[in-house]
């Protein structure tokens, strides 16, 4: 990764920026508040960084950000261009080189029906570093295939379980193929722009070579794209939710797709219980439920369930 994250601040403030940019691998987020501390998010706990660019545990030595500081961040992200970027502020965030989201807000401005039309008077900016782990799904990998064919696997998780770690992970290892099974063609939904971080298009993740990505697109009329125009055997979206998206699942499933998911939740049971469909509808479309959760404070998948019955 190098310090591609000194690219997302204006030239005149780097310096600051050295040090964490050394600690790149070991940061999550970069909390920036107008009038507030810049706060580190590594490895599970706040860090702070003072006015000299050190990383301390103390908030009394925090750096306090200005306002203008983040209008220049921001302007510098958008090429000192943010009508181009109008769309992208519009959903709240702006992908950019090197695959980190840089999360916004402020306040909304409002088309007649409501909807938000795009954000202005920018106070907080949350940039979540980009960290690709490979190998993170080597162990489930001879779990996921019986005698070659891929699985249907759907990885349940509470927030900040590494749920998309190993989503991203599990999409690279079936595109390029492996020893369990040979590469297939996985096509991927990402709406938010975090599975492979693409910028202009062009993912910034390596998600296998067999891997169409469509960026930026609702995931239920993603599906539906992907599924007519590049022929997928594999369908990979990140955070299940909507109505929508179950029948968009229902639908790819139906014509032979292997589906590769992710919800949040606790366990099957919760995820039922949540989201109002029984077991058996899940067993229409996955032959495998992945848990996740904590253990010692490390992310861990805690069990790995296949489905109870024949469909």
């Amino acid at each position: 990764m190098g310090n591609d994250i000194l690219q997302l601040f204006p030239l005149h403030s780097r310096a600051l920026w050295q040090q964490a940019a050394r600690e790149q691998e070991q940061i999550q987020e970069i909390r920036l508040r107008a009038g507030r501390p810049i706060i580190l998010h590594m490895e599970g706990r706040e860090r702070y960084l003072t006015a000299g660019g050190k990383i301390t545990e103390s908030f009394q030595n925090a750096r306090i950000v200005a306002e203008k500081e983040l209008e220049e961040m921001l302007e510098h992200i958008c090429h000192y261009s943010p009508y181009a970027f109008e769309e992208e502020l519009r959903r709240g965030f702006v992908t950019v080189a090197g695959g980190h989201r840089v999360g916004v807000a402020g306040q909304a401005v409002l088309e007649a029906d409501g909807s938000v039309r795009t954000l202005k008077n920018i106070s907080f900016i949350n940039i979540r570093v980009s960290h690709q782990m490979k190998g993170a799904a080597d162990r489930v990998l001879p779990e996921i295939y019986e005698q070659g064919r891929l699985k249907s696997a759907l990885i349940i998780s509470p927030p900040g379980c590494g749920k998309t770690t190993l989503l991203r992970d599990l999409i690279r290892q079936v595109s390029d193929g492996n020893a369990w099974g040979r590469g297939m063609t996985v096509g991927v939904v990402d709406e938010r722009s975090e599975l492979a971080g693409s910028f202009l298009g062009r993912p910034q993740n390596d998600m296998g070579m067999r891997t169409d990505v469509l960026d930026g697109c609702p995931k239920e009329s993603g599906m539906l794209l992907l599924l007519r125009s590049m022929s997928p055997q594999v369908i990979a979206i990140d955070e299940l939710g909507s109505d929508g998206e179950f029948r968009a699942l229902g639908q790819a499933s139906a014509c032979g797709c292997r589906i590769l998911a992710t919800v949040h939740g606790e366990d099957r049971g919760d995820v039922e219980r949540r989201f109002g469909r029984d077991s058996i509808f899940w067993e229409k479309i996955f032959d495998l439920f992945l848990i996740l959760g904590k253990e010692k404070g490390r992310c861990v998948v805690k069990r790995m369930e296949e489905r109870r019955r024949a469909t």
